[in-house]
């Protein structure tokens, strides 16, 4: 387990619902920055990672291996609250 995350899982995925190969990866939740806490019973919050986009863009299994690396920092970022505009001023974008 991960220090500070919690109520949160990992999944893959083959790709997005919309069937593109654009989305390497998804937070889906409520985060940390906007959240009170949760209550009992709520179901966790969700980083899906697109198995067929992030292989669509890589040729070797260490480019595989950063790019997941680098999708999920941008994920986990977004679970604590930072945005895309910050991400990319930060160098993850």
């Amino acid at each position: 387990m991960v220090e500070g995350l919690e109520n949160l899982v990992f999944v893959t995925e083959d790709r997005p619902a919309d069937g593109s190969l654009d989305l390497l990866g998804l937070y889906e939740g409520t985060a940390l920055t906007d959240r009170d806490h949760y209550g009992f019973g709520e179901l966790p919050d969700r980083i899906v990672l697109y198995r067929e986009p992030l292989l669509a863009i890589v040729e070797t299994e260490d480019e595989l291996r950063d790019e997941v690396h680098v999708t999920l920092v941008h994920e986990i970022a977004h679970y604590y609250g930072i945005d895309d505009d910050e991400l990319h001023r930060l160098g993850w974008g």
